[in-house]
C-alpha cells in the first residue's frame, strides 16, 4: 500500500522546489530588465531630439542605390540638395523626420519602397567670443562643454569672468546668462561669450 502522508509530503516538497527554481530564474531577469532597456532608449532619445541646421554634414544612404547615396551639407537656407529629387527642407527637422522626408520624395515616382538612412557626420560649428585668447568659429564635438570650448579657443584672458558665461542658442535672438561650471554644455551652432570681470 502507498503511504498517503509520505506521498503528500513528497508532492509538497516537489512543488516547493519548482516554485523556488522558477522564482530564482525569474527574479533577477525581471530586476535587470529596466537597467538593460533604459540606457539605450535614453541615449537614442537624445540623438533623435537633435534638429538639423545650416552647416551640418549628413550621410544619406539609399539602400541598393549607390548613385543616390552620399554626404551632403545643410545650406544656410536650411535646404539639402540630393541627387534625383533636388532640394529638400532639412533645417529644423530631426534626423528621423528628414529620413522620412527623403523616403517620401523618392517613393513619389522615383523608386518603389525605398529604404533610406541618415546620420550626422559633422555638426555645425560653435562660435566663441569675448575674453578668450583666440575668439572665432570652431568645429563642434559631441559632449562639448564651455570649458572645452574655452580651451579650444586658447584659454581665458586675464580679464575673463570665470564664473558666468553668456550663451545664445542657434536660431534664438537673445543670449542667456549661465553659471560657468565644468558641466555647462554647448550645443551645435551656439554662440558663447565670455564676459569681462570688473574686480
Amino acid at each position: 500500500m502507498i503511504d498517503v502522508s509520505k506521498l503528500s509530503r513528497a508532492l509538497a516538497m516537489l512543488a516547493l522546489a519548482v516554485c523556488m527554481t522558477f522564482g530564482a530564474l525569474g527574479g533577477p531577469a525581471h530586476a535587470q530588465q529596466p537597467a538593460i532597456g533604459g540606457t539605450p532608449v535614453s541615449a537614442a532619445a537624445q540623438s533623435l531630439d537633435y534638429l538639423l541646421g545650416p552647416g551640418d554634414k549628413v550621410r544619406v544612404t539609399v539602400y541598393g542605390e549607390e548613385s543616390l547615396s552620399g554626404e551632403f551639407f545643410v545650406t544656410g537656407s536650411g535646404l539639402m540638395s540630393l541627387p534625383l529629387i533636388g532640394e529638400l527642407k532639412a533645417g529644423g527637422l530631426t534626423v528621423g523626420q528628414f529620413q522620412q522626408t527623403v523616403q517620401r520624395a523618392l517613393s513619389d515616382g522615383y523608386l518603389k519602397d525605398p529604404r533610406v538612412s541618415a546620420e550626422v557626420l559633422t555638426f555645425r560649428p560653435f562660435y566663441i567670443l569675448g575674453e578668450v585668447d583666440k575668439p572665432g568659429t570652431y568645429p563642434y564635438t559631441s559632449g562639448l562643454t564651455v570649458l572645452n570650448a574655452v580651451a579650444t579657443a586658447g584659454g581665458f584672458t586675464y580679464r575673463a569672468d570665470k564664473r558666468t558665461v553668456w550663451i545664445k542658442h542657434n536660431g534664438e535672438t537673445a543670449e542667456e546668462k549661465n553659471e560657468l561650471t565644468p558641466s555647462t554644455t554647448v550645443a551645435p551652432g551656439d554662440t558663447i561669450r565670455i564676459g569681462e570681470r570688473f574686480f
